[in-house]
C-alpha cells in the first residue's frame, strides 16, 4: 500500500521493569503485506481543507501529534496494531490527497484491518468514507452510517469550494450519484456557530443531529438507545470525531475552539456504545491543531478517545 511517508520514529517512550507493563510504543509495529488483521494507524496530513474554510492551519502536524500523545498510553489491547504511515498534502492538491486516502483506507480493509485515521482537516472524511464505500461498493446500496461528534455540520456547498467545511455535502452527493441512502448522524452541534442554511440543508438530508445543549448525564441513557436504533439500521458505522467536539479548555488545540462543547466524560459512554454495536469498519480523528496547543492537553484527549474506542478492557 503506497504512502507518502511512514512514521515508525513516533514510537518511542517509557519502558516500565514490572511484567505485562506494555505500553503503545512497544506494541505498535510497522504495517506490512502480511501483517495478520488488527487496527491501521494511517495519518492524513493535511490542513489545505481548512486553510480554504479559513480556519486556522497546523492540522497537518495532527498525525503526529496523536502518535507522540498515544505512545505513552498503557496498552490494553488483545490485537495487533500498526503504523501504516502518513498521506500528506504538502501541494495544496486536496483532491487528490483524498484520492490517495481512500485508495489507502480501501486497502486496510480489503486486508482485514480496521483503519484509524489520524487528521488533519476534516477534509479527511470524504476521503475516509469513499475508501469504505469503495470496500463495501459490491454490496448492494450498503446502508454506510455516518456517526460525526462534531460542532459543526460541515455540511456547506462544495460548487464554491471543496474544503473542511463540505465533506459531508460532497458524501450526499455521492450517496445521490449511487442510488445508496444517505445515513448521517452529526451530535454536539453548536447552533451559535451553524447558520441557518446549514440547518436547513440538514433538515433536506435527513440529518439526525443532537445539539452540544441536549447531551448531558441526564440525557445519556435516552441518547445511547437512540444511537443503538441508528447502528441497528445500517450495514456498517463510519465513525468520525472533530476534536473541536470538546470544551476550549479540554482541547484548545484545535481548528475552532467550542466555547460550550461536549465534556469528554460525556463522549465516552457513547462512544463505548457505538463500539459494543460491533459495526463500526472506520474511525477517524480531524482537527487537532498542534500549533495552538496547550501542554499537550488536546493531543491527550485525543489519544484518551483513541484508547477508549480500541482497548480490548
Amino acid at each position: 500500500m503506497p504512502v507518502d511517508q511512514f512514521c515508525m520514529d513516533a514510537w518511542t517512550g517509557r519502558v516500565d521493569p514490572e511484567a505485562d507493563s506494555a505500553r503503545w510504543h512497544q506494541r505498535v509495529q510497522p504495517l506490512a503485506d502480511a501483517s495478520q488483521p488488527g487496527l491501521a494507524l494511517l495519518g492524513f496530513a493535511c490542513d489545505e481543507g481548512v486553510q480554504r474554510n479559513h480556519g486556522r492551519i497546523g492540522a497537518a502536524g495532527g498525525p503526529a501529534a496523536i502518535r507522540k500523545a498515544l505512545a505513552n498510553l498503557a496498552w490494553h489491547r488483545d490485537a495487533p496494531a500498526y503504523d501504516a504511515g502518513d498521506i500528506a498534502c504538502d501541494d495544496g492538491d486536496l483532491e487528490a490527497a483524498q484520492t490517495r486516502l481512500a485508495y489507502a483506507v480501501r486497502a486496510l480493509l480489503d486486508a482485514g484491518h480496521q483503519p484509524l485515521v489520524l487528521g488533519g482537516g476534516h477534509e479527511v472524511a470524504y476521503g475516509s468514507w469513499s475508501g469504505l464505500a469503495g470496500h463495501l461498493g459490491k454490496q448492494p446500496a450498503p446502508r454506510i452510517g455516518i456517526i460525526n461528534f462534531d460542532a459543526h455540520f460541515d455540511l456547506r456547498d462544495p460548487a464554491h469550494v471543496r474544503s473542511s467545511g463540505t465533506p459531508f455535502s460532497q458524501i450526499a452527493d455521492q450517496c445521490v450519484a449511487r442510488g445508496w441512502p444517505f445515513r448521517y448522524a452529526c451530535l454536539g452541534i453548536s447552533r451559535a456557530s451553524n447558520t441557518r442554511a446549514l440547518f436547513t440543508r440538514a433538515a433536506e438530508l435527513g440529518v439526525w443531529i443532537r445539539e452540544d445543549r441536549d447531551i448531558s448525564e441526564s440525557t445519556l441513557e435516552a441518547l445511547g438507545r437512540e444511537l443503538d436504533a441508528f447502528a441497528n439500521d445500517c450495514d456498517a458505522l463510519y465513525l468520525t470525531l472533530d476534536i473541536d467536539v470538546l470544551p476550549a479548555c479540554e482541547a484548545p488545540g484545535v481548528s475552532a475552539p467550542a466555547a460550550r462543547g461536549v465534556a469528554i466524560s460525556l463522549l465516552e459512554p457513547l462512544l463505548l456504545r457505538l463500539k459494543a454495536s460491533g459495526k463500526v469498519r472506520l474511525i477517524d480523528v480531524a482537527e487537532l491543531n498542534p500549533l495552538h496547543d496547550i501542554d499537550n492537553r488536546t493531543a491527550r484527549a485525543a489519544a484518551r478517545l483513541i484508547h477508549v474506542l480500541t482497548s480490548s478492557d
